[in-house]
């Protein structure tokens, strides 16, 4: 019940600081189930493009809890075209700092970060796009990883 109302109190605090960004142009956070994220369980993201024309950056939210077993996380995104073809990238992600404190905001026990993905891109086509993450760990499954999240926000 704890973790319940701390979970709701961010989700609320995250939505009123999104919906302050207008250059956010599509923001999505899933909640992983059971706080457990497996290997066979990919993360997946649909959106519309008509502007192919903006420069945009790209986002991987993640949400981990202080039991999170190590130090960084390595993922695999899929981006899927609507030309069907893909394109596949593997990026490591920090969720602490060499002397083991954790990075990102948070609240009690669960840290919120937001990694880089893409930099100053055009999306070249219009149309449908999907984006599935994956966890790419040593580990078939791999606890108080809370929620994973895309977003992109036109470049500045």
């Amino acid at each position: 019940m704890k973790r319940a109302k701390l979970l709701g109190v961010l989700a609320i605090v995250l939505l009123a600081l999104s919906a302050c960004d207008n250059n956010v142009v599509f923001e999505e956070n899933k909640e992983i189930s059971k706080d457990m994220w497996s290997a066979e369980e990919p993360v997946v993201f649909t959106f519309d493009v008509q502007d192919t024309v903006s420069m945009n950056n790209m986002f991987i939210n993640l949400r981990n809890g202080d039991n999170y077993p190590y130090s960084n996380l390595f993922l695999f995104v899929e981006m899927s075209f609507p030309n069907g073809k893909t394109k596949t990238d593997t990026i490591e992600c920090f969720l602490a700092a060499p002397n083991g404190e954790w990075l990102g905001s948070g609240v009690g026990n669960i840290y919120d970060n937001r990694f880089l993905y893409q930099k100053e891109k055009r999306f070249p086509l219009d149309g449908q796009y999907k984006v599935k993450i994956n966890q790419a760990m040593r580990r078939d499954s791999l606890p108080e990883i809370y929620d994973v999240g895309f977003r992109i926000a036109r470049a500045k």
